[in-house]
């Protein structure tokens, strides 16, 4: 009996061990693959012109749309929002990031089916947009029945088959001031809200109406507010390119190219590779920097320009 019990714990003794090295090596490869996945995308072309001819008006638009898309589906990691295991589970800064870019994914396809792709209000809409839009809309942190990924890539599957028609002439694309001046209300409204909520962290609650105070950026979530404006801008920057170039013709005649290319450049500045492996939050005139406060003015610049182009858009 003896002798069993000393064989027994000699076994017990490596097989501990064994599970500690196996542990240990896990978490290093989640440690290494969460950093990986969480690098953002460069803020480099997503598409090119294609090869033996040019593009139709709104075929930048809707290719870069579409690009978008397939770089959140197709980054490092894939599509981690949805996520039930490790490392994508632990990740919290990435999710934002793509909530950020998701947001302005749905308000272009709805810009797309609701304004541009109708010649006015009574037309009947693109059957391919209307597919699309929705499927887009999807909650982002489902995992199945349905998945996230699963609906998205249907959306891209709708708004393929409306760019290939467009390229075809078999599907439109108005490149009209009222359509611009629409979706740049839109996006107006997003960066006042993200601008909002980044101020918000300083701890200073806002006034609302009434005189009341308003509630401020909880501490643990001010690095997903900041990451999902980082989602937003990068997002923005590569849309505003396409308006810039399907929309040309249009912000020539308005005086409002200077507008958007310098909402371009601000949103650019958000882009910037944030060197501190945290987001600061230090006191406005601290010692430390505060992140939030910085890409709260970055998007504060922004939202003014585009008040400004929306104004000039809709002038006769």
């Amino acid at each position: 009996m003896k002798f069993g019990t000393r064989t027994d714990s000699n076994l017990a003794a490596p097989l501990g061990k064994i599970v500690l090295v196996v542990l240990v090596v896990y978490l290093l490869i989640c440690l290494i693959l969460g950093w990986y996945w969480s690098r953002e995308p460069a803020l480099k072309p997503l598409i090119s012109s294609p090869q033996g001819g040019q593009m139709v008006p709104g075929e930048y638009t809707a290719r870069t749309l579409d690009s978008l898309m397939v770089e959140l589906l197709n980054k490092p990691g894939g599509y981690i929002s949805n996520d039930i295991a490790p490392p994508g589970l632990w990740l919290d800064n990435m999710p934002s990031w793509e909530f950020g870019v998701l947001v302005q994914v749905r308000d272009m396809s709805r810009a797309l089916r609701r304004d541009m792709a109708r010649s006015q209000s009574q037309s009947t809409e693109d059957p391919d947009l209307a597919k699309a839009e929705p499927l887009f809309s999807v909650d982002n942190n489902s995992w199945a029945m349905p998945s996230s990924e699963g609906e998205y890539r249907q959306g891209l599957q709708s708004l393929n088959r409306y760019i290939i028609r467009l390229n075809q002439g078999d599907a439109q694309f108005y490149a009209r001031a009222d359509n611009l001046a629409s979706w740049v209300s839109d996006v107006s409204t997003r960066l006042g809200s993200l601008s909002q909520r980044l101020s918000a962290s300083v701890g200073r609650a806002p006034l609302i109406e009434g005189g009341k105070l308003g509630a401020t950026t909880p501490w643990l979530e001010i690095d997903d507010v900041f990451y999902e404006a980082r989602g937003t801008s990068w997002a923005l920057v590569h849309l505003l390119r396409a308006v810039e170039r399907d929309f040309h013709d249009v912000l020539l005649k308005k005086n409002a190219l200077v507008s958007l290319q310098q909402i371009i450049r601000d949103l650019e500045a958000t882009q910037e590779t944030l060197w501190s492996p945290m987001v600061l939050n230090g006191g406005g005139f601290g010692m430390m920097a505060n992140h939030s406060l910085v890409m709260a003015n970055y998007l504060s610049r922004a939202n003014a320009a585009m008040i400004d182009l929306r104004r000039l858009l809709e002038q006769g």
